[in-house]
């Protein structure tokens, strides 16, 4: 018997080590459970990414959730985490359940929850479904037959993908992207945004867009080390490729770069469709970002009245207030955003529209719409390095921040600690490092920013010499 714990972002585990038939039939027990415990005629949009067995793992979830009584919306096919959102949304159902571990590497799937407004289900109830789960699955899934339940009308076949692409151009001007001088590059990354991507924009170059479960080995998540190959395809067009977009596996996180291959982080992502929305849409609300997302978004939001709410880290967290309040944008430095006019719900495709629309319908180059940025935050760079540690040397660093031991680091003089999620130090010249550790694995996460690239990396060497020790 394993037990059986939701993370961050749901439960992931190795295939065929933890992440088994049986074990997704137990959480597929607890999930119908607790959905018939809170609706009264429940129902479940359920889809997979293109990680391996998706398609028996999808099937074996609806069939123990028609079993116990729930409608299963089932999709064809493999699908993005988005798609399976905002079809919970739109076929108002009780629930959605994606078969995914996202950005984690091969050997890994997983098993999100979704709630009905078409974001992650909160952490309340996801600690419910949680508590529910089963030590053994109790039922002989043998006896299940999958065409059953479609004939008698407990499993019906939605296309997810479909429905996405009508919302896209409903909410896009795809015409004028499509139609643009400017081009544009996708990156896949062997995930479940490739055959949505070819049907929107059939015509822009394409990178690893085939079926592929084993990702050619690399985990795929959009930062800049797994994207080495799109980075330099970017770099041999000379110019041709105005702008490369690129998602992870269930393709809710987004990667950027521009046209002289140069990685886009999320903090400048952020900044730059803050400035779409308010400038172009003529958007307002409050904007939400995760503890380790750079300040500046602070400065920009003060330069447009905005409100300005700091999470934990999660993005449950952001998605919990975007469900209650009035929000523009919610962000992770994760590469995990979402934006009002969609639903609330990291979307890697639907923000690198936002971008290429904001690029066309501008006129400008990416690196012209970040100077636009720069005009008004100050320019900046982001560096992150996770230091791989002994679990006594990363907890005695964690003791430390917690006794508040470190008051410079090197040559920095710290001048505030903040401590929403971790410790995040600031320095003199809108300088800062922030130490977070892994929740899974003796890891630590340094986060460091300053005005350009090489004095980020000189923050981040001061504070792993004062650490170490």
């Amino acid at each position: 018997m394993t037990k059986i714990k939701f993370g961050t972002d749901g439960w992931r585990a190795i295939i065929a080590e933890d992440y088994t038939v049986e074990n997704v039939a137990r959480v597929s027990i607890a999930t119908a459970t607790w959905l018939k415990h809170n609706f009264k005629n429940p129902s479940v949009v359920i889809g997979h990414d293109c990680r391996f067995a998706g398609e028996l793992f999808a099937e074996t979830t609806a069939k123990v959730m028609a079993n116990a009584g729930v409608k299963v919306y089932l999709a064809k096919g493999f699908v993005t985490t988005p798609m399976v959102s905002l079809g919970t949304l739109k076929q108002k159902a009780s629930l959605g359940v994606v078969i995914t571990a996202s950005h984690n590497p091969p050997s890994y799937n997983g098993y999100k929850l979704k709630g009905s407004f078409g974001g992650p289900l909160l952490p309340k109830e996801i600690q419910e479904v949680e508590d529910l789960i089963p030590d053994t699955n109790t039922i002989n899934l043998n006896v299940l037959n999958l065409n059953k339940f479609v004939d008698s009308g407990m499993v019906e076949y939605v296309d997810l993908e479909t429905m996405y692409v009508e919302h896209v151009e409903a909410n896009f001007d795809m015409e004028a992207i499509r139609n643009s001088d400017m081009n544009f590059a996708y990156d896949a990354m062997y995930g479940a945004g490739q055959n949505v991507m070819r049907r929107l924009l059939p015509d822009i170059d394409f990178l690893h867009c085939d079926y592929n479960p084993g990702f050619e080995g690399i985990a795929p998540e959009p930062i800049h080390r797994n994207l080495t190959e799109f980075s330099e395809m970017i770099k041999l067009s000379e110019g041709e490729i105005d702008c490369g977009l690129a998602t992870d596996g269930d393709a809710d996180r987004i990667g950027l770069y521009n046209s002289h291959g140069e990685f886009v982080d999320s903090h400048h992502i952020i900044l730059l469709l803050i400035k779409y929305l308010v400038e172009e849409k003529k958007y307002s609300g409050k904007v939400v970002s995760a503890f380790s997302v750079t300040p500046k978004v602070k400065k920009m939001c003060e330069h447009y009245g905005l409100p300005y709410q700091v999470t934990q880290i999660g993005f449950k967290h952001i998605a919990g207030v975007m469900v209650n309040e009035d929000v523009l944008l919610g962000g992770e430095e994760s590469g995990g955003i979402a934006v009002k006019g969609h639903i609330p719900e990291r979307d890697g495709i639907w923000m690198g529209l936002i971008i290429w629309e904001y690029m066309v319908k501008s006129g400008k180059t990416l690196e012209e719409l970040i100077q636009g940025v720069y005009d008004i935050v100050g320019e900046f760079k982001f560096e992150r390095i996770d230091l791989h540690l002994k679990e006594e040397d990363k907890q005695r660093i964690m003791e430390n921040c917690k006794k508040d031991a470190y008051k410079e680091f090197g040559d920095l003089k710290v001048n505030e600690v903040q401590t929403i999620d971790g410790f995040k130090y600031f320095f003199d010249n809108d300088e800062w490092v922030m130490i977070r550790p892994s929740g899974t694995e003796p890891v630590l996460r340094t986060y460091a920013e300053a005005a350009n690239t090489e004095a980020a990396f000189k923050v981040l060497e001061k504070t792993h010499q004062t650490i170490k020790g």
